[in-house]
């Protein structure tokens, strides 16, 4: 048997999808399970045990349909039995049917719904101990036979990825000794980033309280909005921060923060990435995402915060709707409101 799983777009989804194959390879380990994605974010299933080939969807595809309906023809030419598309989007729906797979899964849409043998329709409430990410992601394998109900992503780093990471550490001076936090300081977009002097009151209160080393998550080109964060903390916070320190890569970023405590800041790829790794998380979620669909596998070891928990009678609609009031609804979510969790959750690491 031949599987594909389509799954485009951003690295948090990339890697929450990943789950499918390990629930695929127990249930037919001989199976062949592949996986399409966009090539930036290979990183996070790279080493993956469960998938054994990957299809890329580069910019090519994105940008010309000649590219797309390659694309699609090559995907015909391996001769899968089964298609699940978890994206579900124009792109994917033509992959899907160019495939001629006997058997093709993917969400309900009206319009979509005469290109799959099987259309699921989206849980929105769930008494799962998974959110709805997880679980709306695993009712696709239902066609298949298959009913779990819960499965942790995970990141799957080698021995010499972590050995490196830890004297390009110690390189930096980074005592191991003490505690060590990385910092989501910046989100994928504006409307999904913590107001800077907000984050920057976060980052003085993670030092007073812990005494901890701060790295930032950030790649060059974010380098400029990290520093404006940076000089908005307190002097003696500063001095707690190794700013120059970070990941160039993915899969560094990965790597060293394999070594940290806890990563804490803005909701997005960066937290279930550390989830992946087993690594404690503090969520600041935007006011325009639903916290019940991608707090993930949330206990006191993962925390998250949302406007919503301290004000919810700003929300007489659902979050997704709220997407153009987010920057107006962000400063309304002071550091205050959050600080008690916060070092609550400071107090477990």
């Amino acid at each position: 048997m031949k599987i594909l799983i389509i799954q485009q777009k951003m690295i948090g989804d990339v890697l929450t999808s990943s789950i499918l194959f390990e629930a695929l390879h127990h249930k037919f380990p001989e199976a062949q399970l592949d996986y399409l994605i966009n090539q930036h974010t290979y990183p996070v299933v790279e080493n993956n045990p469960f998938i054994n080939n990957f299809v890329f969807f580069t910019k090519n595809e994105e940008l010309s349909k000649k590219a797309l309906f390659g694309l699609a023809r090559k995907v015909k030419q391996n001769n899968y039995d089964v298609v699940i598309d978890v994206y579900s989007k124009l792109s994917s729906n033509i992959i899907s049917v160019f495939s001629k797979a006997k058997k093709r899964i993917s969400y309900h849409k009206f319009y979509s719904t005469p290109f799959y043998h099987h259309n699921i329709k989206r849980q929105k409430i769930t008494d799962k101990k998974s959110e709805l990410a997880i679980v709306n992601r695993l009712q696709l394998l239902r066609p298949l036979g298959i009913e779990t109900t819960s499965i942790k992503p995970k990141i799957y780093l080698t021995e010499e990825e972590i050995a490196t990471s830890k004297q390009f550490l110690k390189n930096h001076h980074v005592d191991f000794n003490k505690p060590i936090y990385m910092i989501s300081v910046l989100g994928s977009g504006e409307n999904k980033t913590y107001p800077f002097p907000y984050m920057a009151k976060v980052i003085d209160l993670i030092v007073k309280e812990t005494k901890g080393q701060i790295l930032f998550n950030y790649i060059p080109k974010q380098a400029p909005d990290a520093k404006a964060i940076y000089d908005l903390c307190l002097a003696e916070t500063q001095n707690h921060i190794s700013f120059h320190v970070f990941g160039k890569s993915l899969r560094e970023f990965l790597a060293i923060t394999h070594h940290c405590n806890a990563l804490i800041g803005n909701e997005g790829g960066a937290v279930n990435m550390a989830k992946a790794l087993n690594i404690k998380t503090f969520t600041i979620f935007s006011p325009w995402i639903d916290k019940a669909t991608w707090s993930l596998f949330e206990d006191e070891d993962n925390m998250s915060v949302h406007l919503k928990d301290f004000k919810p009678e700003l929300f007489s609609k659902p979050e997704k709707e709220l997407k153009k009031e987010a920057l107006s609804l962000y400063n309304k979510f002071s550091p205050e409101l959050i600080e008690h969790k916060l070092k609550a959750f400071l107090k477990t690491l």
